[in-house]
């Protein structure tokens, strides 16, 4: 390990003849430079930092400006309304703007069936479905709501779509209502998969996949999926779509009219078809249920989620693991220079 600072030389390994009042002079000249660029490095982690502050606030301000949330306002509304909960986009367990997921869905309808004005609560449906889990969670709150607030019914109000997940929900609901245009049903279970294997070989592609346990491959797109794969995973879907048609049955129960299989084969139908089969009730609208129920205002208890926290959160790890690296990269610097 070298020493600093360098003690000056004697002449025969000082060929510059710098002597010792030089040399102190230049070492601190070179030190002072060394603290300096310190200094600059510090009072720019903090401006940066500062800066970042200042935005962080400026975006929290925005977003509580323009938030739509109802939980506030909701809970003070004691005049007789429609409570409407949408189950609008893919259903999944992402909280995003054009999604739909059980623990927004369920907090809604907690307070959907809780509020003391709420005549009745509308499902707002438009959606094509999605994971079968999260639509068995809302699936399973209303049922659990409904014998809780059994004064409350429950009404599924389907717009341009309300297949395979989606319905798996609405037939939780006293009643679907459709319009006859409608696209309902889909009561099946579906996992794409591919098979490139021969694509592969006219590119020159060779599948090096290595595995511990003889199916931990399956369903590899570049190679053939055997029987006994092919076996297990249908049957793994077979289970699940037993779920769904067991869920339809027990929302359903009497008002579905036909023992056709094809109902639960994944078909859909439109709203007038869907109302021959018993799979809907009958024909309208949120604007009609309100007539219907003689309500003149509808509230809606739909957690809204603001674009700007999904990027908030985002650009905060980001900016946050920049200014980490860059504060431990100068530690180690100096770290370094200490032991220099």
């Amino acid at each position: 390990m070298s020493d600093w600072p360098p003690k000056p030389q004697n002449e025969s390994t000082n060929p510059n003849n710098v002597t010792g009042k030089e040399w102190q002079i230049l070492e601190k000249a070179v030190l002072a430079s060394v603290e300096e660029q310190r200094r600059s490095r510090r009072w720019s982690i903090f401006f940066k930092c500062l800066g970042f502050a200042y935005l962080l606030i400026v975006l929290i301000a925005m977003s509580k400006g323009c938030s739509t949330s109802t939980e506030k306002s909701t809970t003070s509304i004691g005049s007789s309304h429609l409570a409407i909960v949408d189950i609008v986009g893919t259903i999944d367990s992402s909280a995003g703007q054009s999604t739909v997921n059980s623990e927004d869905t369920n907090k809604a309808l907690k307070r959907a069936f809780e509020a003391s004005g709420s005549k009745a609560i509308v499902l707002n449906i438009n959606s094509p479905g999605g994971s079968p889990v999260q639509s068995d969670e809302i699936w399973q709150e209303i049922r659990y709501q409904k014998k809780q607030h059994p004064n409350k019914k429950v009404y599924a109000v389907i717009g341009d779509m309300g297949a395979s997940g989606a319905y798996y929900i609405a037939s939780a609901a006293d009643e679907i209502i459709v319009n006859p245009s409608s696209l309902v049903g889909s009561i099946g279970v579906i996992m794409p998969n591919y098979g490139l294997s021969g694509l592969a070989q006219k590119l020159g592609v060779e599948d090096r996949t290595l595995t511990s346990g003889n199916n931990k491959d399956i369903l590899s797109m570049t190679k053939p999926i055997n029987p006994e794969q092919r076996a297990h995973v249908q049957a793994l879907l077979d289970n699940v779509h037993g779920h769904f048609i067991n869920a339809v049955k027990e929302g359903r129960g009497k008002r579905l009219k036909s023992n056709d299989p094809a109902v639960f084969s994944g078909l859909f139908w439109t709203g007038e078809q869907a109302i021959a089969l018993g799979v809907a009730d009958r024909s309208g609208s949120i604007t009609t249920l309100m007539r219907e129920l003689k309500v003149d205002q509808k509230v809606d208890y739909t957690v809204q989620r603001n674009p700007l926290e999904s990027i908030l959160g985002r650009m905060g790890a980001k900016i946050g693991e920049g200014i980490s690296s860059s504060l431990t990269a100068q530690l180690e610097a100096q770290q370094n220079a200490k032991i220099q």
